[in-house]
Order: C-alpha cells, then structure tokens, then sequence
C-alpha cells in the first residue's frame, strides 16, 4: 500500500462537477492499494499518517501532528501510485489491486485514520474521474509505502 501525503492550506475534490470532499488546513492523502496488501498494511500507514509531525510549532520546526493542529484530512483513491515504468513509456497499473480487493482497504483506511483524528475524514469517490486541487503548504510531500516501512 502507498500513500502520498500532502501537507494543505486546503484541498478538494469533485467527480462529474460534484463536490465529494472539501478540506481547510490539513492532509491531503492519495492512496494506492496493491494485489499484496492486507489490513497489517492499512493500521501501519493509518497509525503513521496520524502521528505524523510534519506540522509547524511556535518556533517554525515540524513538531505538531494534524490533530494537534486541528487539521482535516482529504483521502482519495490513486491507482496509479502503483505505476510501473520499467518498460516502453505506456506505464503499466498490474500492480495495483482489483476494486474487489482495494475497495474494503481503501474504506478501512479511511475509517481508521477518522477513528484516530476523531471525525470523519473527506474523500473522493473510488474509480471516479476526479478533479483535485489543493494548495501544499511549504511544500510538504511525502511518500510512504508499508512494504518498505523507512
């Protein structure tokens, strides 16, 4: 499972003109869910992304996670986390996890870390054509992935 995390001053997200998700300052979180990936990887990333300090203390250090910030968190699907490019230029989505299996992840994901920031988190529609926009705020992005837990 891979995640790309983005620190925001705001994010949202709209499938077909329709609003699905609207965050201020917070976490926008894109997730890729691979054939491999079980619930293990789901409660490690979910545990991670949560107690993640990537967020601003009084003196300008990254020191404060996103519930100590009061931030929201936008989740939204992205299978194309999972691409390959190690041939050709067409990248290849193989890796990626059929929606019978991603769909429960994905969900379970999103449930855990509203569980754990103590609301409901924002999201995306799964396999929808989605719109996002954000403003990053720093930049901060980050790149994890649970079978490579650095």
């Amino acid at each position: 499972m891979r995640i790309l995390i983005q620190r925001v001053s705001r994010a949202s997200v709209t499938v077909e003109g329709r609003e699905t998700g609207c965050i201020g300052v917070g976490l926008l979180i894109l997730v890729g869910i691979e054939g491999g990936d079980t619930e293990d990887d789901v409660e490690w990333l979910a545990t991670k992304v949560i107690g993640m300090r990537i967020f601003s203390d009084r003196e300008g250090k990254m020191n404060r996670d996103v519930r100590e910030v009061g931030g929201e968190i936008l989740v939204v699907s992205q299978f194309t986390l999972h691409a390959s490019t190690k041939k050709g230029n067409r990248p290849s989505f193989i890796r990626a996890a059929r929606p019978e299996q991603a769909i429960p992840l994905y969900e379970a994901f999103k449930s855990k870390v509203g569980l754990a920031l103590g609301r409901a988190v924002a999201s995306g529609e799964f396999g929808a054509d989605m719109k996002v926009e954000l403003v990053n705020d720093g930049p901060v992005t980050i790149w994890m992935d649970s079978q490579v837990r650095e």
